[in-house]
């Protein structure tokens, strides 16, 4: 064998990629945050078969059959087929208080695997060195609020910087900026069921940046039901589980933002949402 053959018979030897700079790895945090705040804007028709598979998934991992799915153009719409529905109290008393009577709902038990998946994804980050910094802080005071350049030559721990950039910024945008007003409006028909939002769960952003810069390297079993989460909020609107039906909302016909005013990382809040039913919200 000639030493050309012979390196060409070499087994492939895996490279490693080079190490990403903080601010480097902060402009690629927000290019992806950029993308997840576009799809919590979409007002592209639902992605219905891609929303029932990873459903059915997120179902199964409960070891629950598939439900019978039903979908709606608004929340709105969707108030009359969610009578009996737990509320947030309902679950607060299943999961912290003494347990009500009767069958603990399948809400519950979704909303204690999602607790459990955030708190395993913290735990896999595996960039310690960007959890170093040189801010003066003393004890118990919190990180100061910068915009994310002037944080970073600020001494602001690099993982700190991307919280606030992406994990934060994302939950002023959808949860403060547009799922709560929605809410708002829909609770003059009384308590309302807990929802899961789909395109505009907040909190998807920031663990599928960590894993795409490399900062977390997640176990098999979560990143999978993490890509369940990013492909609901990638192919529907708000959703509410029950233990048979599920009910699935269309995403919005229109919806307009508006940058909010002081906000460090683009952070928008709503002008005005209208379904494809015709309900809208402003």
């Amino acid at each position: 064998m000639t030493a050309p053959a012979r390196l060409e018979a070499a087994p492939h030897v895996h490279q490693v990629p080079p190490p990403i700079s903080a601010v480097d790895c902060w402009r690629q945090a927000v290019d992806i945050r950029r993308e997840w705040l576009s799809l919590a804007l979409s007002t592209e028709p639902a992605d219905r078969p891609t929303a029932e598979g990873h459903l059915t998934s997120v179902y199964a991992r409960l070891r629950r059959p598939r439900p019978r799915f039903v979908w709606v153009d608004s929340p709105r719409q969707a108030l009359p087929l969610l009578r009996g529905a737990p509320t947030l109290d309902d679950l607060y008393r299943w999961v912290h208080g003494r347990q009500p009577p009767g069958e603990r709902p399948f809400a519950s038990d979704l909303a204690a695997t999602v607790s459990r998946l955030r708190s395993a994804l913290e735990e896999e980050y595996t960039r310690p060195e960007f959890d170093k910094g040189w801010y003066p802080r003393k004890k118990g005071e919190h990180w100061p609020k910068l915009p994310s350049l002037e944080a970073l030559n600020a001494g602001v721990p690099p993982r700190e910087v991307f919280h606030q950039a992406v994990r934060e910024a994302q939950h002023t945008s959808l949860g403060n900026g547009i799922c709560h007003p929605i809410r708002a409006a829909l609770a003059t028909h009384g308590p309302l069921p807990v929802a899961w939002y789909g395109q505009q769960e907040s909190w998807i952003a920031h663990y599928d940046m960590q894993r795409r810069l490399r900062l977390a390297r997640y176990r098999l079993s979560d990143e999978r039901l993490l890509d369940d989460w990013a492909g609901l909020a990638r192919s529907c609107g708000w959703w509410w589980p029950g233990a048979d039906v599920c009910v699935i909302v269309e995403r919005p016909a229109a919806i307009t933002t508006r940058r909010v005013p002081g906000g460090r990382h683009e952070e928008v809040e709503l002008v005005s949402v209208e379904y494809r039913d015709g309900w809208r919200v402003s």
